[in-house]
């Protein structure tokens, strides 16, 4: 099976996302209709991982560290989506478990 990692830069408007295996990047919107849209996109996708990332008051020391040492600083969503695809192989991240609400 093909490694196939996906990068996901999430902020309040949309989500960056990057898949490695093609190199390619996509923006969408950051709503149920967005969500739908990244689903069938990835619909025949044999998947190994996705590493998502979401904006807040500060992005995560791991993420910022990594992209430096890929020789780095821009902090758009498609080089933070290309690097959460590159961190998923780079660090072997295993999957978690769904969350299901209570």
């Amino acid at each position: 099976m093909t490694d196939h990692n996906i990068g996901v830069d999430i902020s309040k408007s949309h989500l960056g996302v990057f898949q490695l295996k093609d190199s390619m990047t996509k923006r969408f919107d950051n709503s149920v209709a967005g969500f739908r849209a990244l689903a069938r996109w990835l619909c025949n996708a044999q998947v190994a991982r996705v590493v998502i990332c979401p904006l807040g008051e500060g992005e995560p020391l791991q993420e910022r560290r990594f992209a430096e040492a890929h020789g780095t600083r821009a902090k758009t969503n498609a080089v933070g989506s290309l690097m959460l695809a590159l961190m998923g192989p780079a660090f072997n991240l295993e999957p978690q478990a769904p969350f299901t609400p209570q």
